[in-house]
């Protein structure tokens, strides 16, 4: 079966994970993509673990790319690449804004000779405003944005653990937008004719995925309550067997800690005074943590266990 992007041309000039993340889903859609790198390679190859010598993370973002290793310094090799742009539907890079101009590989320089192309730019802040030239990797965007505050105020040891999510959300959410954007230009590309250039921010990716941005911002005081359908307040468990899991359902609100109930087959829980409301609740939640916990305990395996959560609408992983 023919993939939709078959026969188009994306020069990647991408590195570490945004953009490489980006033309990867484009190659899966048919694309071919011809990745530029310097002599010394992208820094992602250098990354641990290797498997002969290739790095696992270059590979998982890279592999089926063709390659072309270039000194972009050298003048002779920044015509060769402009050639080459010239051949190109798509042009994807995510160095910071104004790099590729000193080269003149920038959108206005690809244009004037391809003015078909669809170049998209992926940064931390932008091509425009105060901090476009600010560096950006997804752990600072991320802390801009309110992700890491809310990493520690949900998953931190008694709130202390200093520490950010260990996942690039940032870097792979920007990747994926730019995806959808290009796809749009593509297909405006398809009815006007015309290219277009894209700016992809970090930053205004993430800031409407912060599903927490509302109750930041919010003047409303809610108690003890959980902000948003006790997706915030998830609650890690032990097993019967001794790994962890977690639930999205909060301990704490009125809508969710009904389920527990019902999946303990403890409706006098309701009516205990240190658990008759959110605010209470909240107080007291290592003693009701401590009792749903026990409880698990009483199953021989975890299997028994979700066949109980599931009747009681709980979902775990």
């Amino acid at each position: 079966m023919a993939l939709p992007l078959e026969g188009v041309r994306v020069i990647d000039f991408t590195r570490v994970l945004a953009g490489p993340h980006c033309t990867k889903h484009l190659l899966d859609l048919g694309a071919e993509v011809i990745k530029i790198e310097p002599p010394r390679g992208d820094i992602s190859r250098f990354a641990f673990p290797r498997r002969d010598e290739i790095s696992d993370y270059y590979a998982q973002q890279n592999a089926g790319k063709r390659n072309l290793s270039i000194d972009l310094n050298v003048p002779q090799a920044r015509e060769a690449v402009l050639q080459l742009c010239d051949t190109a539907d798509i042009i994807v890079e995510n160095f910071r804004p104004g790099a590729l101009a000193s080269f003149g590989l920038d959108y206005q320089s690809v244009a004037a000779r391809n003015p078909a192309v669809v170049y998209a730019s992926i940064s931390g802040y932008g091509q425009t405003g105060p901090w476009r030239t600010r560096m950006a990797y997804a752990p600072t965007v991320q802390a801009e944005v309110g992700f890491t505050q809310n990493t520690l105020r949900q998953f931190g040891v008694d709130g202390d653990d200093r520490r950010s999510d260990s996942l690039s959300h940032g870097d792979v959410y920007a990747g994926l937008h730019a995806v959808i954007a290009v796809l749009a230009a593509l297909q405006h590309r398809r009815v006007t004719g015309e290219g277009q250039y894209v700016d992809v921010a970090m930053a205004a990716v993430l800031t409407p995925l912060n599903e927490r941005v509302h109750y930041d911002l919010s003047d409303v005081e809610l108690g003890a309550e959980t902000p948003i359908l006790g997706a915030a307040d998830c609650v890690f468990f032990t097993s019967p067997e001794g790994h962890q899991f977690v639930s999205p359902m909060s301990l704490v609100g009125s809508m969710s800690f009904p389920f527990y109930l019902h999946a303990m087959r403890r409706p006098d829980l309701a009516d205990d005074p240190r658990f008759r409301t959110p605010e209470l609740r909240r107080q007291h939640l290592g003693e009701l943590h401590a009792i749903v916990q026990t409880w698990i305990y009483t199953f021989d395996s975890m299997d028994s266990l979700d066949a109980q959560f599931d009747e009681a609408k709980i979902a775990t992983g």
